[in-house]
Order: C-alpha cells, then sequence, then structure tokens
C-alpha cells in the first residue's frame, strides 16, 4: 500500500468475508463481526452494495474461498499454538481484521500490526458500527521506514522473552525481499513455539497459461488501486527462505490440500479453483 494512505485490498478483503458469512452455508470462517463491520458501508453506498451481487459469480466466490480459508487456518494454527501455552498474538498488515473482536482465548493478548492511517480509518469504522476495542487488544501502529517491527511490538508492550503467534496474511506478496527477510528475522529471533502464518503468490514461471493470464489481471487491478504485486516464490524457494531465516518446521498448503481440508463435501460449490490462488504456510521457530 502506499504510505499515508489506507489500504484499499484490505476493504475489498473485509468485503467478500462479510459476503460470505450470508451466501456460502456452512462457514469456513464464522466472523459475524465482519458483518457489523461492514454494515454501515453497505447501508450507505451501492457501490459496495454491488460488490455482494458480484460475489455470487464464480470468480468472486473463487477469491472469497481463498480470503476466508487463510483466515482460518490462520485461526486454527493460533488455537494450536493457545494450546501449547502461547499467550501473544500478533496480526500483522492487520486491515480490517476481526479476531481480536471475537477471541475466544482469555489469556491471549492481541497485537495488530498496521500502518497509522490504516490503522486510524479501521478506529473510525469501528466507531460507527458500535463495537467496542476489547481490553485484550493493542493497535501498534507502525511506519517500517521509521520504526523496526521489534522496536513497535517492544514499545506497544509486547513481551519478546516469550513465545508468538503471528499471522501475515494478504501482505507478502506486496513486500520487497528485503522487507520479507527483516521481518521473518524478527520473527525468528523469538522462542521455541513462536509460529508465523501466512499466504504467498507463486512465481509466475511456476504457473500454467490460464493461470497466468488470471494473474496477469489481478496485478493490473491491485496496481492501479496503489498496492502493486512485488514478491512471487516457488514452494522450494519459500522452504529455504524460512529455513535460512531460522525455521526449524515448515508446512505449505496448496488449493488441492485446503480443498481436502476446508471444503471436502459441500454442495455449494464453494471451494479453491485448480490451479490455486496461491498457497498458505505455517513456520515455526
Amino acid at each position: 500500500m502506499q504510505t499515508g494512505k489506507a489500504s484499499r485490498t484490505a476493504l475489498r478483503v473485509a468485503i467478500r468475508r462479510a459476503a460470505h458469512q450470508v451466501i456460502d452455508h456452512p462457514l469456513v470462517l464464522d466472523d459475524p463481526i465482519a458483518l457489523r463491520l461492514i454494515g454501515p458501508g453497505f447501508a450507505n453506498d451501492p457501490g459496495l452494495a454491488n460488490d455482494m451481487e458480484r460475489a455470487k459469480h464464480r470468480v468472486a466466490r473463487d477469491f472469497r474461498a481463498f480470503m476466508v480459508v487463510r483466515s482460518r487456518y490462520a485461526e486454527d494454527q493460533l488455537a494450536a499454538a493457545v494450546a501449547q501455552g502461547v499467550t501473544q498474538y500478533v496480526i500483522l498488515g492487520a486491515g480490517l481484521d476481526t479476531f481480536a473482536y471475537r477471541n475466544p482465548f482469555p489469556a491471549l493478548r492481541v497485537f495488530e500490526v498496521d500502518f497509522p492511517a490504516t490503522q486510524e480509518w479501521k478506529r473510525a469504522m469501528l466507531a460507527e458500527a458500535e463495537l467496542t476495542v476489547p481490553a485484550s487488544l493493542t493497535f501498534v501502529p507502525l511506519d517500517f521506514e521509521h520504526r523496526t517491527l521489534s522496536d513497535g511490538l517492544r514499545e506497544a508492550g509486547f513481551d519478546q522473552s516469550s513465545a508468538a503467534f503471528f499471522s501475515w496474511l494478504g501482505v507478502v506478496p506486496y513486500l520487497t525481499l528485503d522487507a520479507f527477510r527483516a521481518t521473518l528475522a524478527a520473527i525468528a529471533q523469538l522462542p521455541a513455539k513462536t509460529a508465523v502464518s501466512f499466504d504467498y503468490g507463486l512465481s509466475r514461471e511456476t504457473l500454467g497459461p490460464l493461470r497466468r493470464l488470471a494473474l496477469d489481471a489481478l496485478s493490473r487491478r491491485v496496481a492501479a488501486a496503489g498496492e502493486p504485486f512485488r514478491l512471487f516464490f516457488s514452494p522450494d524457494e519459500l522452504e529455504r527462505a524460512l529455513r535460512g531465516a531460522g525455521f526449524r518446521r515448515v508446512e505449505q498448503l496448496d488449493g488441492g490440500q485446503l480443498n481436502e481440508r476446508y471444503f471436502k463435501g459441500r454442495t455449494d460449490g464453494l471451494k479453491l479453483p485448480n490451479p490455486g490462488l496461491g498457497m498458505l504456510a505455517t513456520a515455526w521457530v
């Protein structure tokens, strides 16, 4: 995204999560807060209301499936980390994420890290929707040009002597390689049981002709919105990057594996397309 401006892609993701609550059954991601957060916008903006109608089309359905499954996957991994005693959750590039407002873990502290402009925009939307910020949530406005992730978290009260779980959704494709590596390094220096879940885009050369066309079209749209794609990996390249940063265990799931885990047996057609829209990964320190 552009520094100083709220993220438009974050709004599109939130719209897809809200649409999932009313269009798809059963739910992959049970997120009633998304509807409350987006609701005032649907009521007042005909353009957003039209998005709900477009959400019923196949391509929109495919993107919606990916948006909700990546959140569900990260939250499943978080639950496993909490079961092992982790009490800190950091949402990198939080955008309009709603986990903190439906957090089922009383001992879990949540840190939302994002650009200051995006957080100001989100807080205005929360106020409009009459959503109270829970005591367990800490906002971490962070301009990466002036402060490091470690410094920002430490100043916000994050305990760097304790393990944490990180989610990093919808962010990696927009980063430079240096920024990606710096974030991995900051996470990998934390204690054992620390982990991070994220999604990433496959390198163009690994894709077939149809998937390349789809990627090119999407790339043009996000670039026009001021948030161009920059970073892609093959699974082997990502594995090497994670191992090199100091992570000891890595899991990567493609569209077929995610369909088997989260969309099996559905009758409404909601699933990830083949080839998929991206990969999900988790790495443990």
